[in-house]
């Protein structure tokens, strides 16, 4: 006869208090919770430039939608290196985030030594906008377009521009244009868009090389843009300024606003805040910021940036060699 064996309730009860308390009520910091705490947001470069804006208006929506607060961090330097390593340094727990250029990723590797792995240590979670620059004076000033301008330069050897860094793509768009025109400049680098504007409006420079904040003080009346580049259209809003490929000049590619974190960040936060940035961005209040800076929306999902910055990557690795620029550190 066989014996039937009798499990006492007490030997199930406890495990089964424990998967129902872990099913219903889930452990603090776990991912279905985040977040639990505040967010940062490392900004790649100053106060008042078009990247800080739109990070900050970013924060906002975040805010709303998730339901925690974001706070923003200027940490510009090194064309928004300073920002990426941190971003790297950090666990990626979904608390700390950068929104930077894909200049961290695909430029600067061959300009400086960093301390981290451009292509390892980040989790790429979305791209929303382009950095479309231009060769941009102020409105006062003796040249009415960009024809008047490259006479006005090879006739002035050695006028001044601002750019928002060395070896940004602002930069190399104009050291583009400078070589195929035949001119000499001379290039102020700063730390950043509203930086290099402030250089032109105090007169300290001849021109800057906009990299987005620019606008508001065409629209404004005081800049006048002589030139757009690092895209391969004219801007709609300003359709009577060329673009430098137009005058047969090779162009820089635009680089990308992104939002990145550390590496490693678990997949339920990752489709947790990926899907919140796209919620935010596509809205109508990401969307009237973008407008009203004249930026383009270019939105890219993980899959699409992995697979290009290594093509930009290698693309600006070549290109830089070409432009004879030495690795620094």
């Amino acid at each position: 006869m066989k014996t039937r064996r009798n499990f006492s309730p007490p030997f199930f009860l406890p495990l089964l208090v424990a998967l129902l308390s872990f099913l219903l009520f889930p452990i603090p910091g776990f991912s279905q919770e985040y977040p639990t705490k505040p967010i940062t947001i490392y900004c790649g470069f100053a106060a008042g430039a078009t990247t800080d804006l739109t990070a900050r208006g970013l924060a906002s929506g975040l805010e709303k939608v998730l339901g925690s607060a974001v706070v923003v961090e200027n940490k510009a330097g090194g064309g928004a290196t300073v920002a990426a390593g941190l971003v790297a340094s950090k666990k990626p727990d979904g608390y700390t985030l950068g929104v930077v250029s894909t200049g961290v990723i695909t430029v600067r590797p061959h300009l400086l030594k960093l301390a981290y792995d451009p292509l390892k240590d980040f989790t790429l979670i979305s791209q929303y906008s382009l950095y479309i620059g231009a060769v941009t004076v102020l409105k006062d000033s003796p040249y009415k377009d960009i024809a008047e301008f490259i006479a006005y330069a090879k006739a002035n050897p050695g006028l001044s521009y601002a750019s928002p860094g060395m070896y940004t793509q602002q930069h190399l768009a104009t050291e583009l244009f400078r070589q195929c025109k035949g001119l000499d400049f001379k290039h102020v680098p700063t730390k950043g868009g509203a930086e290099a504007n402030t250089q032109l409006l105090g007169k300290h420079v001849n021109f800057v090389a906009g990299a987005g904040q620019h606008i508001q003080y065409v629209k404004q009346g005081v800049f006048r843009m002589l030139a757009v580049f690092n895209t391969d259209k004219r801007d709609p809003n300003y359709p009577d300024v060329p673009t430098i490929k137009e005058m047969g000049c090779q162009d820089a590619p635009a680089l990308g606003y992104i939002v990145v974190g550390p590496k490693g960040m678990p997949d339920a936060i990752y489709k947790k805040l990926s899907g919140a940035i796209k919620k935010v961005v596509e809205g109508p209040d990401f969307q009237k910021l973008l407008s009203h800076l004249e930026i383009p929306y270019a939105y890219k999902d993980r899959a699409q940036m992995e697979k290009e910055v290594l093509v930009e990557y290698e693309f600006y690795k070549t290109f830089l060699q070409k432009m004879g620029a030495k690795k620094e550190g």
